[in-house]
């Protein structure tokens, strides 16, 4: 007598599979709304594999993205409403477009060159010129032109048939690829609905209505746009008044001219605050003996990285200094040491203030997005406006650019530090304080030192830029590399910054 032992996980007869069935069945047909019974079979089917199952769904063939966008599978619907239109655009430029109009475009913009040169030709034989045979030339290669021209323009015409037939053929194909895939994405957002009923589910008729205009008002704006270039202008350009521009630019230029004009107090009360700070670095870095900060940079590499680090950045020190950019990587480290200290001043401060209060932090990010991602160019033209140039006015675009990664990661520090911990911080008495300083901080440090240093990184990489508006340093060696094409120069002063960053971030981070 032989007994069969059955994984009680495959058993199908038992009540609580039976129940899990019927549960499952009722579940698909909640999240489907509509012809319960084919999800079910299919749902079934493709559930039974860990693989891709192929099924075939007629529905979602025949509509294609208007099915996928009103199932709420708009991961699918996009990408074959792409395939789709350049499907329906290359039909419609086969069957109805005119594919020659860019040709005889072309050829009528030769014809107006002809028709001078012809009349010139005219005159010169009329008068008897020694230029005849040069505009005899002249007329027939642009004749010779037009004729190649007017040979392709009948060659695209005929090819309007082959054009139609591939453009059908990718229709076909998307079409079959988009009912075979269909139950099987469905499949996988019906499992994520189980999980969380907030997934949309069902066919609403809002969705079906949005997803069908849509489809349509893309499809056949790019049919129109190809099919007839140059006939449609709402399609070819946007519709826009010149005088818009203009007002804007005269609104801005009034708005920066009162700014300049009431907060001139306000902007040298910066300048000269920047100044204090950039004095006192450069009286430290330049006019210092370069023995002595030398030898302070290499033990303070020593104490935080470790002997191997403080041999490599002698060995860099050495390198600025042999190539004669010892007091131009003085002034930029000045410079950017003011530019990095303001930032770490006011960034730290400030990510603990965003830390617990997520509505501030809310409103500044916006603020800090656009100091980002704003290119360097831009925001140094209001830079000027108010500050004018030189280096306080580098300092200025140094910190827009590269103050925001502190405040960041200040605040996903601090946000990171474990509730457990500070509750039992605070159940043995640690007041605010205390929680700050010897919880929150200690926690957070690693985070903050990544902000540091992407700060100070971020502004090492303004040193070209803020060369442009009067801060010298190794920044000005290549800038004048760029302008006079000297690649030598360029490169030198190049490694010679990427040799300072390299120290600056070895001190900040030490040993990994």
């Amino acid at each position: 007598m032989t007994e069969t032992n059955q994984n009680p996980l495959d058993a199908t007869d038992t009540e609580a599979a039976i129940a899990y069935a019927k549960e499952r069945r009722e579940n698909i047909a909640t999240f489907v709304r509509t012809n319960p019974d084919y999800y079910i079979a299919n749902f079934d089917k493709i559930g039974a594999s860990s693989k891709f199952t192929a099924t075939f769904n007629r529905f979602a063939g025949l509509f294609g993205p208007v099915w996928y966008g009103a199932r709420g599978l708009w991961s699918w619907a996009l990408p074959f409403l792409i395939i789709e239109v350049l499907a329906l655009v290359q039909i419609s430029r086969g069957l109805f477009g005119d594919l020659a109009a860019e040709a005889f475009k072309r050829i009528s913009s030769i014809e107006g060159t002809l028709d001078l040169r012809r009349s010139q030709l005219a005159a010169a034989i009329e008068s008897g010129s020694d230029k005849i045979d040069v505009y005899t030339r002249t007329v027939k290669s642009l004749e010779d032109a037009i004729g190649g021209i007017r040979a392709e323009a009948v060659a695209l015409s005929e090819q309007g048939l082959l054009i139609a037939s591939i453009g059908l053929a990718i229709l076909i194909i998307v079409k079959i690829v988009q009912a075979t895939v269909a139950n099987w994405a469905l499949e996988a957002r019906f499992s994520e609905w189980l999980s969380d009923r907030t997934v949309r589910s069902g066919l609403p008729i809002s969705q079906i209505t949005f997803s069908a205009i849509f489809m349509a008002f893309i499809a056949v704006a790019a049919m129109l746009h190809y099919s007839f270039p140059d006939r449609f202008n709402l399609l070819s350009q946007f519709p826009t008044n010149p005088e818009y521009r203009l007002n804007s630019i005269a609104w801005v230029e009034t708005f920066f001219a009162s700014a300049v004009a009431n907060g001139d107090a306000l902007f040298d009360f910066i300048t000269y605050g920047i100044r204090l700070i950039l004095d006192a670095l450069e009286l430290v870095f330049v006019s210092t003996p370069w023995i002595v900060v030398a030898s302070l940079i290499v033990l303070l590499t020593w104490l935080t990285a470790g002997v191997r680090t403080a041999i490599w950045s002698g060995a860099f020190l050495a390198y600025i200094g042999l190539l004669g950019f010892w007091e131009k990587a003085m002034t930029t480290l000045a410079l950017l040491g003011t530019a990095a200290c303001l930032s770490i001043l006011i960034g730290i401060p400030l990510g603990m203030f965003c830390a617990r209060r997520k509505r501030f932090y809310a409103i500044i990010q916006p603020i800090m997005d656009f100091m980002q991602t704003m290119p360097a160019f831009v925001f140094m033209i209001p830079v000027i406006a108010f500050f004018g140039t030189g280096k306080p006015a580098a300092v200025v675009t140094t910190m827009i650019f590269g103050g925001t990664p502190v405040v960041r990661l200040t605040v996903l520090g601090l946000r990171g530090v474990p509730e457990s911990v500070r509750e039992a911080a605070i159940a043995f008495g640690a007041n605010k304080w205390y929680l700050l300083t010897r919880v929150d901080l200690p926690l957070a440090g690693p985070s903050i030192r990544a902000g540091i240093n992407q700060t100070i990184m971020l502004s090492l990489a303004m040193v070209v830029v803020a060369s442009l508006i009067g801060a010298k340093g190794l920044g000005e060696d290549v800038l004048e590399a760029l302008q006079y094409a000297n690649v030598g120069q360029g490169i030198l002063a190049g490694f010679a910054i990427l040799f300072c960053a390299m120290i600056l971030d070895r001190i900040v981070q030490g040993k990994r």
